[in-house]
């Protein structure tokens, strides 16, 4: 029987659930939720005292009303990134080969006051293995857990065991693998939330440098979405660039239909402010414009060669930046 959890707030669920059949598989699992969830709630109630208590402050002059209201902000973001880090956030864990020790892969990183890290970054390197270990290269693990959510409570879980010296100890074995049992879900006007079930072939392509452009080709159903998304939310955490500079990730859509479809996907995996656009919202797309009237020109717009033609002019007129914001208050600064 798959381990299950009491369909109650996120916080009773864990502390107040009966025991599994299986429990001596998952009673590990159980605390390290349940630490999960007692320190978000430890996090959430002293967020919303500080908003309650820098609430109370008076505007004040216009730079004292202006550092409130970021603050505020921040808090506020803090806190609705707080409202999707229940237990529920924990993908599962990696056990290490050789010390046993397990790493629980989480949706953002958690760490309790002491310094404990309760759950590790599903984009920090240290996760990678999670995503990257098969049973050809293992990345140095004895054994990995997918949990399945559903509605805050695990409905199941499988275990892949990289050490065949474990592979008696285990009544959960993946012998289909999650991936293939997410692919049996029912389908819905959104896009399901993968993450758990990425394999180590997209993993390598949502890593992969950010230098050079990186095309992803793939017929219908193939996961190209998925990895794009899943991309973008890992930039926005590895890249440099992103991080110092300020820079930003805009996701170009070919409809509002898809832009509805993956909404939910990016602030799911931490990530709020990702511009999600329709190439029609972003430059006027007039419906009146003409046709080339020049059947040689429109020949050659219509072929390959015009890419050659746009990148050997971009490379001539584009220019870097020279100045970049470095703070929220608008100073500039020279690169």
């Amino acid at each position: 029987m798959p381990a299950k959890i009491a369909n109650t707030s996120y916080f009773d669920a864990i502390e107040h659930s009966p025991v599994p059949e299986n429990s001596a598989e998952i009673g590990e699992d159980q605390q390290r939720l349940c630490e999960i969830a007692n320190r978000v709630g430890q996090l959430r109630s002293e967020i919303l005292e500080r908003i309650a208590r820098r609430g109370q402050d008076q505007a004040g002059v216009l730079q004292q009303s202006l550092e409130r209201d970021v603050e505020l902000s921040e808090l506020a973001q803090r806190l609705r990134q707080l409202d999707r880090m229940g237990p529920y956030a924990c993908l599962g864990f990696m056990e290490i080969a050789g010390t046993g020790e397990r790493l629980y892969i989480g949706r953002s990183g958690l760490s309790d006051d002491q310094g404990k890290q309760l759950l590790l970054d599903w984009r920090a390197p240290a996760a990678e293995p999670f995503f990257a270990a098969t049973h050809e290269k293992d990345h140095g693990l004895a054994m990995r857990r997918r949990y399945r959510w559903r509605r805050q409570r695990i409905c199941d879980y499988w275990d892949e065991v990289f050490d065949s010296s474990q592979l008696a100890s285990h009544a959960r074995l993946d012998d289909h693998s999650s991936f293939l049992a997410s692919l049996g879900s029912k389908r819905s006007p959104k896009m399901q939330d993968v993450l758990a079930t990425i394999q180590s072939d997209q993993d390598a392509i949502i890593r992969r440098s950010s230098q050079g452009a990186l095309v992803v080709d793939g017929g219908p159903g193939t996961g190209k979405t998925v990895v794009a998304l899943h991309r973008a939310a890992y930039l926005l955490h590895a890249d440099p660039r992103l991080q110092r500079q300020g820079g930003k990730v805009l996701v170009v859509s070919p409809h509002e239909a898809y832009s509805s479809y993956v909404a939910d996907i990016l602030p799911n995996l931490g990530e709020d402010e990702v511009l999600i656009s329709t190439l029609s919202n972003i430059v006027s797309i007039g419906d009146d414009l003409p046709s080339e009237p020049d059947h040689g020109v429109h020949r050659i717009k219509s072929s390959l060669a015009m890419l050659d033609a746009v990148k050997r002019a971009v490379q001539v007129f584009e220019e870097p930046p020279r100045l970049t914001f470095k703070s929220t208050l608008g100073k500039l600064k020279p690169l």
